[in-house]
């Protein structure tokens, strides 16, 4: 999943959300530097991941772009999912999008020091074209797809991957929405799991 999925799905803890945000950006056991809650986070995203990449459902979609866009099919499949996500906001929340990412953007500066280097250079360019807000839009997802196009070089042709989203668009609709209806339950559950660990290994240190 992309980044406004992953922000949604740390629930209500701050610091869960930041360590969600930041996981990619975080190798290996570098995640036990950062505090219990950013740690949870982190581990949180990898399950998110995991599950994401070996769902059937999820194997659909990328089939569906793979013979012109190769491996790098998830990846659109993440941003597509995420318009997704945006169009259909208030079916999963009752804040506004905007007042949700804007709340969102507040805690990255505030907190601004914890983040990875990787992640401190994003953030402005995030802030500046406000992805998390655009990717409610066609326009905006294809400015996101154009910008990773360019990261690979143009090699990837991911520019183009709006061509399929249109062509296509209630397919992936319908299976973003199962999909994610299944992923919201695994994630609540993954959470709990990951919390309940840590509040393990704090009673046991006191043994």
């Amino acid at each position: 999943m992309n980044f406004l999925a992953h922000i949604y799905l740390s629930g209500d803890d701050e610091f869960v959300t930041i360590g969600n945000f930041i996981a990619d950006g975080v190798r290996g056991k570098q995640y036990k530097k950062f505090s219990k809650e950013i740690q949870i986070g982190i581990l949180l995203h990898r399950q998110i991941d995991t599950f994401t990449d070996a769902h059937p459902i999820v194997r659909q979609s990328t089939k569906r772009l793979h013979k012109n866009y190769s491996h790098y099919s998830g990846v659109i499949v993440d941003i597509l999912y995420d318009h997704f996500l945006a169009k259909n906001w208030s079916n999963y929340s009752e804040v506004p999008l905007d007042i949700y990412v804007e709340r969102f953007y507040e805690s990255l500066q505030t907190n601004f020091e914890l983040l990875p280097s990787r992640t401190q250079k994003m953030i402005p360019y995030m802030m500046a074209d406000n992805w998390l807000l655009n990717y409610a839009n066609l326009e905006g997802i294809q400015r996101v797809l154009n910008g990773m196009n360019r990261r690979t070089k143009n090699v990837s042709g991911m520019d183009k991957a709006t061509v399929e989203l249109k062509q296509y668009y209630s397919e992936f609709e319908n299976e973003f929405t199962d999909f994610f209806e299944e992923l919201r339950i695994y994630s609540n559950v993954k959470l709990a799991e990951i919390k309940t660990q840590f509040h393990q290994q704090k009673d046991s240190s006191w043994d």
